[in-house]
């Protein structure tokens, strides 16, 4: 990680307080540059805010991954000379305490923009402003704030491909910048030990899927951008849909908590394109991916009830399934009879991750074939997901059920048969995750139902004394979900009629 020295500060200084949150960092911190070059004591602290009411508290492998992720900045800020300090409680009673235990002139933050943590940190400005204490934050998690992009009426898009045109025509903006060399002095205070904060799953430990798929940390983030460029970045507009060849660049979580800066992987894909015009197509795709993730931080700022609310009014009247209960509960485990589909839950089970095609199958499969609505899953994947980030996967699901903005068509239903032959051809994704299926032949793979009975003799496995034939036949979920859509139509027929 590069890194650049501070001007040395007067230890007498009155210091100035940094406080982390989804910016786990050293590099490209606004909130750092700016306290270090106070010429103050800078004292760093993070703060987990599990105790509020927050309705968006950390999920289960989130905390796993912000376990590893803290543990590794404060080894490369004691490397610096400096101390992370640990706080556990509501922010805006914890940051205006340590500022006036610190005795500090100003607090600096990086913004976030989630609702919740939004009103928080207004609520914090106020408080610190009565004390004599300077509130400043700063840009860092985003290209684009919310605030920033426009329609031509002045309003917020609610179309991706005409904000991404509007992004692109902006222009990103931002300077790159190293880490610190080292830290000014900063005073001793009480901090939290990080293992009494239990974030790590004991009794029982299902993390071991987790400790083999990753280690956080913003050296990891680093290295992970330039093992993607280096080796696959070239054909990532072909392949980035196969979920059998491991070719997608495993950001998103570095990117959700801040290990590494939106602004660095911009600047890195544009520096490939610059030395290899042949990534053209490659590097626009992988920009998009970027501008996604800006346009769900649009949407939820515009839109604050986005998680919990169908963004289409008429989606209210959609007929979930209410006694689909056991049908969500095999879902969760992988145990539908689907193939991709279980194989895409096991890897999120597992690794606390999913290919995004897979995500958009299994996705599609528990809001239209089993009808299940779409906060149940969104729920499940912000609990098993180290890369849980409340605006994608807001957005996301309700892109997928239709029900949100520049939304997938609700009859765009995915056969999870056929996806699964266009992108994992061979089955290696499915045998990998489904391994009791490991024995058929591709033909069969992705509809073993439809294997010749005599194959249960010992030649494929005896895989059917161990998977559930599917939940649900394909045809007749589809036209089940077709049919409850007609209801929403209805409602937006009976809505637009003139009275």
């Amino acid at each position: 990680m590069p890194r650049k020295g501070p001007a040395a500060s007067e230890p007498h200084s009155p210091p100035v307080l940094v406080w982390f949150r989804q910016d786990l960092r050293l590099c490209d911190n606004p909130a750092l540059a700016a306290a270090i070059a106070s010429g103050s004591p800078v004292n760093l602290v993070y703060v987990l805010e599990d105790a509020s009411d927050d309705p968006w508290v950390l999920g289960g492998a989130a905390r796993w991954w912000l376990h590893g992720s803290l543990k590794a900045l404060a080894s490369a800020i004691d490397a610096l000379g400096g101390r992370l300090l640990l706080r556990r409680g509501p922010a805006e009673r914890a940051i205006p305490a340590l500022a006036q235990e610190l005795g500090a002139v100003s607090v600096h933050w990086n913004r976030r923009y989630e609702p919740y943590g939004m009103a928080v940190d207004a609520r914090i400005k106020t408080k610190l402003k009565a004390a004599g204490v300077r509130a400043e934050s700063h840009k860092a998690g985003l290209l684009f704030e919310p605030f920033e992009l426009k329609t031509g009426g002045g309003g917020s898009f609610k179309v991706y491909t005409p904000f991404a045109k509007a992004a692109r025509a902006k222009g990103v903006e931002g300077v790159l910048t190293d880490a610190p060399l080292r830290l000014p002095p900063s005073r001793l205070c009480p901090s939290d030990a990080l293992d009494d904060w239990q974030l790590l799953p004991a009794k029982p430990d299902w993390a071991g899927g987790l400790r083999q798929a990753w280690r956080p940390g913003e050296d990891e983030a680093h290295k992970r951008l330039d093992a993607f460029l280096r080796r696959d970045l070239k054909g990532y507009a072909a392949n980035r849909n196969r979920m059998d060849m491991d070719v997608t660049s495993r950001l998103s979580p570095r990117l959700h908590w801040g290990e590494i800066s939106p602004l660095r992987v911009w600047r890195a894909a544009e520096a490939a394109l610059g030395s290899q015009p042949e990534l053209a197509e490659d590097v626009k795709i992988l920009t998009n991916e970027l501008l996604w993730r800006e346009f769900s931080h649009h949407l939820l700022f515009a839109y604050p009830a986005l998680p919990e609310q169908n963004w289409k009014s008429a989606f209210a009247a959609f007929p979930w399934a209410g006694g689909a209960a056991a049908e969500a509960e095999a879902w969760r485990r992988g145990r539908t009879g689907y193939p991709i589909v279980d194989a895409a839950m096991r890897q999120l089970w597992s690794e606390g991750y999913v290919h995004n095609r897979a995500r958009m199958i299994a996705a599609s499969f528990l809001v239209k074939h089993l009808l299940v609505d779409w906060r149940v899953g969104q729920a499940w994947y912000w609990d098993t997901l180290v890369d849980a980030d409340l605006a994608n996967n807001a957005a996301s699901w309700q892109w997928v059920a239709g029900s949100g903005a520049d939304a997938a068509p609700f009859f765009r239903i995915f056969n999870p048969v056929t996806q699964g032959e266009t992108y994992d051809p061979e089955g290696l994704y499915v045998r990998r995750w489904v391994p009791e299926l490991a024995a058929l032949p591709n033909a069969f793979i992705h509809k073993p139902w439809a294997a010749p009975q005599q194959a249960a003799q010992g030649g494929d496995g005896g895989w059917r004394a161990h998977y559930p034939p599917p939940i649900v036949d394909h045809a007749e979920a589809r036209a089940r979900a077709l049919l409850a859509y007609d209801v929403v139509k209805r409602q937006r027929s009976d809505a637009d009629a003139p009275e």
